[in-house]
């Protein structure tokens, strides 16, 4: 377990905007930064975070918390996983204590997956490097494809010794689960006997975002057809291929520097790619591009190239997946290699120069080389080139702005040789059928439905469920808020000494809250507000009052993501005085906001005991009891109107 005084430390240490820009491609707007979201899909950015109070906050989905929090929402860490990533991102030292058996039981299973998988990295790669086999089969292998030394230690290449189960006794003698080993498919399991799955096989360890080892491709070096020429590692709580792109933790910032990220098909594109000087290249594995990937290179940038074989199955691989990245809003170009070539034996067989000429000079529109492409394909045979129109057309409606898809629909009226009219209807023919399937419509009637008409139509009215939102919430709130922000700054409050003389007393904004509460009684009823306010509160008896990162970084979830969002705004007051227009801020009416806030609460809670000792009143036919909740009654809505004296509210009834 990490020592607290090192989490203070990670902490202090770990600066917001630092670790997100790791992940999301983030501007400035004032004093925040502003970037695409990566929990949610979204095209308008309203992921925000804040330097100054060293916390994010996304104004879309809602997820909000510090740099911790934002590493284990993102990567699905554990508390103890988070501290660990940023500890080694800033160089601080973790002592830990020896864990107690019941604390290694109960380990982190997905931790476990972590750890494995890069005892299993380790492994393949000193194997390769160290052993007889491993240099003249593995490394010989890698030598022969031409990848040099430097790029086979960066990729932490290796080799499976080709010996039934090496490995697996290897890890089982140091104590790692044979079940685990089995369930992250580095150890195979035939008639109750242990064998490695990868055994004389060449290793492509597989990155996540952050570095770490999730799964593993094999390559087998032999020409055996019973055998897969690759075995990948299975699904699981670390791995997930529809979620992953080779090479996207040695790409990213080149990704975001060039803002552009090219796309391969497989493991040794990207090497080769990256040998040659060119860094801002991942791989899809071989598999069909998903939503997943898109999104994960929409983080970095909005421009993709592909780059794929340069045969006929090549290029028409290149044209598979296309629309769900414009469907995302990016663009998309293609680069169609030498019929003879692949992107790697191309980087491997010509200088640099000559490989960032030709990626220069053909790299062509998507929009336009699909409708060049499936044109040669139709010839001319007009039933075939009507079906090549209706493709392009479906393509160009899936882009989401208007002004892109209007300009390729002019570009495709000149090389189509079709009236720009007419492919306009098509593409609101098609637009029309989606927006009338989102709102509950049949999509194949095709009738003339104004924009006025789609924006009043109505779906069949639902019954609203009933609001469960505890009486007060928003007030308790309100007060924790005022707590997060200003509870460690005083302010004049006018009383009366123990002689009767009027003084100012320099109070705590906590102290004013939390003593003026619990002299009359009143205690927060939702348990996250509840525990804010108790931490304030212990805080004043010991004299150390808490501050708002002490919440924002809390082990709580409930508690530290409320505090990220009472702490973050999307709005910004505008620099008036430039126009010599005076505005007041919070800061400059803390003392009535204070007050005013706890005023309110105070009505809200009296206003549901009133509403309590009602229905008591309507229930009861005894003359006594009806005698003291009127008694009761009538003392609540004294204080009430004189709250509200307070407060300026004139109460009608």
């Amino acid at each position: 377990m990490i020592p607290r005084e090192t989490i203070n430390q990670i902490m202090e240490t770990a600066r917001i905007e630092d670790v997100v820009s790791e992940f999301v491609t983030l501007k400035k707007r004032g004093s925040n930064l502003i970037g695409v979201c990566p929990f949610h899909k979204e095209k308008t950015p309203s992921f925000n975070v804040n330097p100054a109070r060293n916390i994010f906050k996304c104004f879309g989905c809602g997820k909000a918390g510090d740099s911790v929090r934002f590493i284990m929402e993102h990567e699905h860490y554990s508390f103890q996983e988070a501290l660990r990533y940023l500890a080694k991102k800033y160089g601080i030292k973790i002592e830990e204590r020896e864990q107690t058996p019941e604390e290694l039981m109960a380990q982190n299973e997905r931790e476990r997956m972590f750890n494995i998988n890069s005892f299993a990295q380790n492994y393949f790669s000193d194997i390769m490097m160290t052993s007889d086999e491993g240099q003249s089969v593995g490394l010989a292998y890698f030598h022969e494809r031409g990848f040099r030394d430097a790029i086979i230690n960066k990729f932490q290449l290796g080799y499976c010794p080709n010996s039934g189960s090496a490995f697996t006794d290897y890890a089982t003698k140091n104590g790692y689960d044979k079940d685990l080993l089995i369930k992250v498919g580095l150890t195979g399991s035939y008639e109750n006997r242990l064998y490695d799955r990868y055994q004389g096989r060449v290793i492509f360890p597989i990155h996540n975002l952050t570095g770490k080892v999730i799964g593993f491709g094999g390559r087998i070096l032999t020409s055996e057809k019973t055998k897969a020429k690759y075995v990948n590692s299975p699904e699981s709580e670390i791995y997930n291929k529809s979620q992953t792109l080779y090479g996207i933790f040695f790409a990213k910032n080149e990704i975001s520097r060039l803002d552009n990220c090219i796309l391969v098909e497989g493991y040794a594109d990207v090497l080769s790619m990256h040998q040659a000087g060119i860094e801002n290249v991942v791989a899809s594995s071989g598999t069909s591009l998903t939503t997943e990937q898109i999104r994960m290179i929409s983080r970095y940038t909005k421009n993709v190239t592909i780059l794929y074989d340069g045969d006929a199955a090549g290029i028409h691989a290149a044209l598979r997946g296309t629309n769900m990245i414009l469907e995302e809003g990016m663009n998309v170009r293609i680069v169609v290699l030498p019929p003879e070539d692949d992107p790697d034996s191309f980087v491997q067989n010509n200088p640099i120069e000559v490989v960032t000429k030709y990626l220069a000079d053909n790299a062509k529109d998507f929009i336009g080389f699909k409708t060049n492409l499936l044109l040669k394909d139709a010839k001319n045979d007009p039933i075939k080139r009507a079906t090549v129109i209706k493709d392009i057309v479906e393509t160009i409606s899936v882009i989401p702005d208007p002004i892109y898809r209007a300009t390729y629909i002019k570009e495709c009226s000149r090389t189509l040789e079709m009236p720009e009219q007419t492919l306009t209807n098509e593409v609101n023919k098609i637009l029309r059928a989606k927006y009338r399937k989102q709102l509950g419509l049949d999509p194949k009637q095709d009738s003339q439905l104004s924009y006025q008409e789609y924006q009043t139509y109505q779906p069949q009215q639902q019954i609203e469920p009933k609001d469960t939102t505890p009486i007060g919430f928003f007030q308790e709130q309100e007060l924790v808020k005022l707590l997060l922000t200003h509870g460690n700054e005083t302010i004049e409050i006018e009383g009366k000494d123990e002689n009767d003389n009027d003084v100012v007393y320099n109070t705590p904004i906590a102290s004013l809250i939390i003593d003026d509460l619990k002299n009359d009684g009143l205690l927060f009823r939702d348990e996250t507000h509840k525990k804010i306010f108790d931490a304030y509160d212990r805080g004043l008896d010991t004299g150390i009052l808490p501050t708002a990162q002490d919440f924002t970084s809390s082990e709580d979830q409930d508690v530290a993501v409320l505090a990220a969002n009472l702490l973050s705004t999307q709005y910004k007051l505008d620099d008036w005085q430039r126009h010599r227009i005076v505005v007041k801020t919070e800061d400059d009416v803390l003392k009535k906001t204070v007050l005013t806030s706890i005023l309110r609460f105070k009505d809200m809670v009296i206003e549901d005991r009133r509403a309590e000792i009602t229905k008591e009143l309507q229930s009861t036919t005894d003359l006594d009891d009806q005698l003291i909740l009127l008694q009761k009654k009538k003392k609540l809505d004294d204080i009430r109107t004189r709250i509200n004296r307070d407060l300026g509210i004139v109460i009608t009834k």
